[in-house]
């Protein structure tokens, strides 16, 4: 880590990008809860007033696809008219079947895209992921968590989060700027506003960690008041947030993004295979940062590249890292996908707060 600061931002679960991610992984589910063997490439709009359904499936389940679309709205707090956005919008469902010349190559266990993955770790935190991104998805988390559990009745489902972190020697030594970005309701003060989210958001939250940041480096609603939460002040599109569903750009992001995909898709099976080798290589104490890299190309099953970097702080050779990193998983399109037991109905798990560091997702096990 050779930056002083380095930041990374979150958003939340009601985020126009999360709402049509949260849609596009929750038909996925269904399909999947049905048809274990099925395949989806979702990709769901979401504007003023209106939810677009798009993508290919390839599928025998049988799946109300407005039903779970305005389901999923309501659960993410979008039940008021009034903001031009909810349960009750406009649908357009534009979903067909999926390419033949597609599904040939991934019929016969290949990749059904080509690309390039990365999986990365490191010791900063105990979900072994960067510190900035961690704290990042616990503020928006946690925000959340205030407005839906009525601890915070006033805030409305949108918001944002960015956290700077200081380093020394390359590691993290302080907090230097906390952002946070919230919608609320009209009768509260944006002095209040700033008040209780410093109380009840970010200073428990820093303090989970074991640290505080300064109240005059604290930005909360850079332009004073936000009102309207949703797709009526910004479009929402599905894979919009690779980064934030990453590593809040501190190590690298693959081509693709994951939501709406299937685990035949390798943007998404593939990148969490990299963070589960990378996490097992450090969780062995083999390196405390690693990144690995994969590559694959349409209707092959193996990967065209397989790498990793620990980046000058492993304790055993390249070749016994190698050797770890080869006995771990069968990075295969079926390796992975069955080695990591992805063809469950488990990717509305992951949809908030970030594909990794999450303790109860396949690819975050720690190999005993």
């Amino acid at each position: 880590m050779s930056y002083k600061f380095f930041t990374s931002e979150s958003v939340a679960a009601g985020h126009p990008d999360k709402i049509a991610d949260a849609i596009s992984d929750a038909i996925l589910d269904e399909i999947l809860r049905q048809d274990p063997n099925g395949r989806a490439g979702l990709e769901t709009i979401v504007g003023a007033d209106t939810i677009g359904l798009f993508g290919e499936i390839k599928t025998d389940a049988q799946v109300d696809f407005e039903k779970i679309a305005r389901e999923t709205v309501r659960r993410l707090g979008y039940t008021n008219p009034d903001w031009n956005f909810s349960d009750r919008s406009t649908i357009i469902n534009n979903i067909h079947q999926q390419s033949p010349e597609i599904a040939q190559g991934v019929d016969n266990e290949g990749a059904g895209d080509q690309g390039m993955m990365f999986g990365f770790a490191c010791d900063e935190t105990p979900e072994l992921m960067p510190l900035p991104i961690t704290l990042a998805h616990a503020l928006t988390k946690n925000l959340d968590e205030a407005r839906e559990s009525g601890k915070l009745t006033w805030l409305r489902p949108d918001g944002k989060s960015q956290v700077t972190v200081r380093y020394e020697d390359g590691k993290p030594t302080g907090i230097e700027k906390v952002v946070m970005a919230v919608a609320h309701s009209e009768d509260i003060s944006d002095d209040e506003v700033r008040k209780q989210i410093i109380e009840k958001i970010i200073t428990p939250t820093l303090k989970d960690y074991g640290y505080t940041v300064a109240i005059q480096s604290i930005v909360i609603n850079g332009t004073g008041t936000w009102h309207i939460p949703g797709p009526d002040t910004d479009a929402g599109l599905t894979g919009r947030k690779i980064v934030v569903d990453g590593y809040g750009g501190y190590a690298r992001v693959g081509g693709g993004a994951f939501s709406g995909k299937d685990p035949s898709k390798v943007d998404r099976s593939a990148a969490y295979a990299a963070r589960y080798i990378a996490k097992n290589v450090v969780a062995e104490g083999l390196a405390s940062k690693c990144e690995v890299a994969l590559a694959y190309v349409i209707g092959r099953a193996e990967p065209m590249m397989k790498a990793f970097d620990t980046f000058g702080t492993e304790t055993k050779t390249y070749d016994e890292i190698k050797q770890y990193i080869d006995n771990l998983l069968d990075t295969t399109v079926r390796g992975i996908v069955e080695g990591l037991n992805l063809k469950q109905p488990i990717y509305s798990k992951s949809t908030a707060y970030g594909h990794f560091g999450k303790t109860d997702l396949p690819w975050e096990q720690i190999k005993v």
